[in-house]
């Protein structure tokens, strides 16, 4: 068949069945992306004759003869098409991984399109950025500074360095990558919630043509981890193997079939037969602890860091500061309710995957989607007996996280695969895997009892949580200890208890998820801030204003932390809150809504420490080359967190040069040094740090090696304009560079930061909502964030994370939900059923920073990718109980959730 494909003809059939996605990627046409596998997300969208259309669903077939454009032919011979221009000027992109699809189908618009960009992008999933910078890009805004001249770099939004790779459709991501002589890897998942496995007859899998391989827990190591990764292990139970014998919830993996296709590996998962021994199983939380309950993990103890498995308990924390009983004995006023939230998915559109080969030195080689490879690494050398110089782990840019790929679901799987073989191996998780076998959001019960005096002052706080961490353990007690952490500490309180408890059941494990507990304990604790407040006839505003805390005191949660190293390194509560009521008094239009509609308001904050307690750990390395150039070496990955941005305007301002002229290399664990990851927040803040340190380390080597030439103190010479400066006398870089290669002594420097000590970051959320008491439709009037995130480093991409974080939680707190039904098993696997924001889904959010630097973090800077999250769900909740009147205490407020109550207050 005729194939035309951005303006060059060829010859080519596609194989039986074959969609166009595939088929233009297989021609090296990489910026086409998979992201559903449905239609549902955008991410391959390509032109075909002139009209955007999801590659996923057309045949490829159906393509013949006519004219195809992917992102890499957009502009033509022009270069880049005005609208990949506009994407760039706007930054309309974080991860970038549905940016092609994007600008593909903003492409085509027509003006009468252009006024309803709801209904126009609805094909087009974005996760990361919250739509407005996409919307900026239509608009033909831009949102960049120009010109930053050489060492203030530091606080201006400068683009991010893939910016033009990413919308030419240029950037690599973990699959853009021709590999030969690559073998598939498909594995059988359990159809079962609790069952042990029997036996397993591949024969007839084994028979199938191209099929190499299949890979029982017979295989696998015996050795116990958690997918979980975090820089010390005794965070996480030792309750994971790489295959096991028994199953603990649907969609487990039980084994893994290699071979020539995917086709041919799909078959043959059909053509095993696995006996299993069906186990009882237990899917409800409260069920779980209850006597006589099934026990999911038997054998496990304390030395596996499992609290009380006979109870299916994982991680569990009770202890008390002062007297609560007594203490709301005497209260003014006091509020009790329970509340509950969802399961929620990350959706990241690049899903858990990766490639594994041996090299001719025998170095096992992991390419994947992972925000930790130093830890997987680790791990993986660990799990298999190699050493860790025998390991290596690196990612491209990565297509979204959002802690989901703070966990180790593939690569072992990989690593086994390639050392079984020999040959190079590729595992892609499908949509439906993402859902139903890696890790989810807990879903929690919060029951929270809170007391106040006359004055407002809380007397009291007392939090009773529930987390149900699913069929394994990874990130159960971290999640719990912080869901009741900051969430207590940012309240001054003289009597405060917990009681909390994460526990197993037979369902899809939970695990790391932006926010990390937070956005789940926030929406109890500051609904009963709010109540109290109410009752007491104060604002919400100064209710919060008499209780937070304040520099020099004590940031207490019980027990007791065993880590004091958080600081108040800036503090900029007191103005968030001031920020957001003064954005929220501000005269706006009235919107033009019938009687039916309920007006109300809601607020809520947080707290978050800025990186994880117990250590977490970053190198940076860099080296001055012979041109004036700086080659920048990090460990941290990079998915639209921004921090490849960060990284090299702090090196640039250090050492007086412009970012074009910081060449980095990042999130390769061949690269040397050690990096914990990017998660925690700590991209910035503690990466950050090594940066700066390694910067100004070279900046003493650079002064210190012209005061050497020139015969005088290094105290006189100043780094100005990419030279080194003393008094009239100027040596460029480039000078510097060559001297110091004539002297055999190149000029490097390296970095350390080991995460302590830590500071806060502090949120501020507030909404305007309309509900309507006929029908439960809830609209978002007025969204507005403040945020103390330190001095800002690039305001343009820290506004993203911003409107970003409050997008994506949205969406959790308005549809987002996996439903789960009564064997275990996930009911809506696949983005058609689980509504994702899209354009018209997100209002714009106004975005104010208080005015503060940090006396901790780099250059005065502190986290801001997970914070921005928190409050959101919390701040709706309050906004639509100050509209109707009513408490609702389950999330997502859909409106069939609002309705019912609505319906027997108000009538019909």
């Amino acid at each position: 068949m005729s194939y035309e494909v951005n303006g060059k003809s060829f010859s080519q059939t596609p194989r039986a069945g074959q969609c166009l996605r595939t088929f233009l990627r297989e021609l090296g046409q990489f910026g086409v992306k998979k992201g559903c596998d449905a239609g549902d997300c955008g991410a391959c969208t390509v032109l075909l004759d002139g009209e955007p259309v999801h590659s996923c669903l057309i045949p490829a077939f159906r393509a013949g003869g006519r004219a195809i454009t992917t992102i890499e032919g957009l502009g033509g011979d022009r270069g880049a098409h005005p609208m990949q221009r506009a994407f760039l000027d706007a930054q309309g992109f974080q991860c970038g991984f549905c940016t092609a699809g994007m600008i593909l189908t903003c492409a085509t618009l027509n003006q009468a399109q252009r006024t309803d960009l709801g209904a126009a992008l609805k094909g087009n999933i974005c996760r990361c950025t919250g739509y407005r910078s996409i919307e900026d890009a239509l608009d033909g805004t831009s949102n960049v500074d120009d010109m930053v001249e050489a060492g203030v770099a530091f606080g201006r939004s400068l683009p991010a360095p893939a910016g033009p790779d990413v919308v030419r459709g240029k950037a690599r991501y973990t699959f853009d990558i021709a590999t030969e002589g690559l073998l598939h890897i498909k594995l059988l998942r359990s159809p079962h919630a609790h069952a042990k496995i029997v036996a397993i007859d591949a024969s007839a899998a084994l028979a199938v043509p191209g099929v190499h391989a299949v890979l029982t827990h017979e295989d696998a190591p015996p050795a116990l981890f958690s997918t979980a990764r975090h820089e010390k292990d005794w965070m996480d139970p030792d309750d994971t193997r790489v295959l096991d014998d028994t199953v603990r919830f649907i969609g487990q993996k039980v084994a893994a079939v290699i071979a020539e296709s995917d086709a041919a590996a799909e078959e043959a998962c059909r053509r095993l037969k696995v006996t299993y021994d069906i186990l009882p199983a237990v899917i409800d939380p409260e069920q779980a602890t209850a006597p006589g309950a099934p026990i999911i993990h038997p054998d496990r103890t304390t030395a596996n860091r499992v609290a009380d498995a006979q109870r299916n308990i994982v991680a569990e924390r009770h202890a008390e500061f002062g007297d609560v009983a007594a203490a709301l004995a005497a209260s003014a006023v006091i509020y009790e309710g329970t509340f509950t939230t969802q399961r929620v998915q990350h959706a990241a559109l690049e899903t858990h995957g990766g490639l594994a080969w041996l090299d001719e030195t025998g170095v096992l080689n992991i390419r994947s989607s992972t925000q930790v490879p130093f830890l997987t690494r680790r791990t993986l050398a660990d799990i298999f007996g190699l050493p860790a110089d025998k390991v290596r782990v690196f990612c491209e840019r990565v297509g979204g996280g959002f802690g989901g790929k703070q966990e180790m679901f593939v690569e072992d799987i990989l690593a086994l695969a390639a050392l079984k073989t020999g040959r190079p191996v590729k595992l892609e998780f499908t949509r439906e895997e993402q859902f139903i076998a890696t890790s989810t959001r807990h879903p929690m019960r919060i029951h929270v009892k809170a007391g106040a005096d006359a004055n407002g002052k809380l007397t009291a706080l007392q939090l009773n949580v529930l987390s149900n961490t699913g069929a394994y353990g990874n990130h159960a007690g971290p999640v719990l200890f912080h869901a009741v952490a900051e969430s207590f500490g940012v309240y001054n309180c003289p009597n405060k208890k917990v009681d909390a408890v994460a526990v197993y059941t037979n369902t899809v494990p939970a695990g790391a998820f932006r926010g990390y507990g937070l956005p789940q304990s926030l929406i109890a604790m500051e609904a009963a801030i709010d109540e109290l407040a109410r009752q007491l006839g104060i604002s919400p505003y100064e209710m919060r204003r008499r209780n937070i805390v304040k520099p020099g005191d004590p940031m207490l949660s019980p027990p007791p932390s065993d880590y004091h190293d958080v600081l108040y390194g800036s503090y900029g509560l007191d103005q968030c809150l001031d920020l957001v009521e003064r954005a929220m008094r501000a005269d706006t239009p009235k919107p033009d809504l019938s009687p039916e509609w309920l007006i109300g308001e809601g607020i809520a904050l947080t707290m978050i420490d800025t990186v994880p307690p117990a250590g977490h750990v970053a190198d940076a390395a860099i080296a001055l080359n012979d041109d004036g150039s700086f080659d920048l070496t990090v460990g941290t990955a990079e998915f639209g967190n921004g921090t490849s941005t960060v990284h090299r305007q702090i090196a640039a301002t250090v050492l007086a040069t412009t970012v074009d002229r910081i060449r980095l290399r990042q999130s390769d664990t061949a690269h040397g040094g050690h990096d914990t990851g990017a998660y925690g927040s700590a991209g910035v803040f503690v990466a950050g740090k090594a940066t700066h340190a390694a910067a100004m380390q070279l900046a003493t080597e650079l002064t210190a090696a012209a005061a050497e030439a020139w015969l005088c103190d290094a105290g006189a010479c100043v780094l100005e304009d990419e030279a080194v400066v003393s008094g009239v006398r100027r040596m460029p870089f480039t000078e510097l560079a060559a001297i110091a290669r004539e002297r055999g002594r190149p000029l490097a420097a390296s970095g350390n930061s080991g995460g302590t000590p830590r500071s806060v970051a502090f949120n501020v959320q507030g909404f305007r909502v309309a509900v309507n008491k006929g029908t439960g439709e809830l609209r978002i009037l007025r969204s507005v964030q403040a945020a103390d995130a330190g001095r800002v480093a690039n305001p343009m991409q820290c506004r993203g994370q911003v409107e970003g974080g409050v997008a994506q939680a949205l969406g959790a707190a308005l549809f987002e939900e996996m439903v789960i039904d009564a064997d275990g098993r996930v009911a809506n696997p696949r983005f058609r059923d689980y509504h994702l924001p899209s354009f018209a889904d997100v209002p714009r959010t106004e975005v104010f920073f208080a005015d503060t630097s940090d006396t901790v973090g780099p250059m005065g800077a502190k986290s801001m990718s997970e914070s921005p999250y928190n409050p959101v769900a919390a701040a709706l909740g309050n906004a639509i109980a100050d509209a109707t009147g009513i408490r609702f205490t389950s999330t997502p407020f859909k409106p069939d959730r609002l309705f019912p109550a609505l319906h027997e207050k108000f009538g019909s």
